[in-house]
């Protein structure tokens, strides 16, 4: 399998300095793993109303939710919340920002 190339987005990277050590160190070395198999077993895909292939990983309460490009083979990191309470509300916009910094 090939590698892809991993992109985390500001705001994600943020959240992520933000989680408490543990986590935070979970959370990378998922986020390394992506790399390798951006669809593990533990995965789930999201079905959302947008043309993009997005997934999301579980890490206990956490939730890394990623977009995947095959073509580019990318994965972009839109997101790392933890939920509850978040509830998907904005995937929109930051699959708006993710759209506008491609083209």
């Amino acid at each position: 399998m090939s590698n892809y190339t991993i992109y985390i987005r500001p705001q994600p990277f943020q959240e992520i300095t933000s989680l408490p050590g543990n986590m935070r160190q979970r959370v990378r070395q998922t986020i390394g793993d992506l790399g390798e198999n951006p669809r593990p077993s533990q995965s789930k895909q999201l079905d959302v109303p947008f043309e993009l292939d997005l997934w999301r990983l579980r890490i206990d309460n956490w939730r890394i939710v990623y977009a995947i490009s095959e073509a580019a083979q990318i994965v972009d990191i839109l997101t790392v919340r933890k939920r509850p309470p978040y509830n998907y509300q904005d995937l929109g916009i930051m699959l708006a920002d993710l759209e506008d910094s491609h083209d």
